[in-house]
């Protein structure tokens, strides 16, 4: 006897039954081992294992602790002194008389507005932006003072 070939629409009905066989099987296997806790909390507290290993927070400087303006040989201890004592940066370094020569030679007034501005690697002020013209002109004096 002949075999009668398979329709496709008994093919279609066997792979849906196969498929939904499949979702009435795999569906609560999936929520095995999920417990109860409503979602986002995180039973295992992997929002806390996911946070940023560092967070930035800017604030405004706090002024000087008497108000008062500090001197050059304060302002160059936290400030000055980080680049110009080892010569970081082509920063001429404090004492050297020959590096200082020509930078003297312009006069104070030239040497805080290359300060106030910032002149080469050097931001303005050093850096310290809350520093006042005073403070800076007080360092510079200094540190002239240490390198004549």
């Amino acid at each position: 006897m002949a075999e009668k070939p398979h329709s496709s629409t008994s093919i279609m009905y066997v792979v849906i039954a196969v498929a939904v066989l499949l979702v009435v099987a795999l569906v609560p296997l999936s929520r095995l081992g999920k417990g109860t806790a409503p979602a986002g909390t995180g039973s295992d507290d992997a929002d806390q294992r996911i946070q940023p290993v560092a967070r930035v927070e800017l604030q405004k400087a706090a002024p000087a602790a008497s108000g008062k303006p500090r001197d050059g040989a304060a302002v160059y201890g936290t400030v000055c002194q980080a680049c110009h004592a080892a010569g970081a940066a082509g920063a001429p370094k404090t004492g050297d008389k020959a590096a200082w020569a020509p930078r003297i030679a312009k006069g104070t007034a030239e040497l805080v507005k290359s300060v106030i501005n910032g002149k080469g690697a050097m931001p303005p002020k050093g850096g310290a932006a809350d520093l006042s013209d005073a403070e800076v002109k007080a360092a510079v004096e200094h540190l002239v003072g240490l390198s004549k």
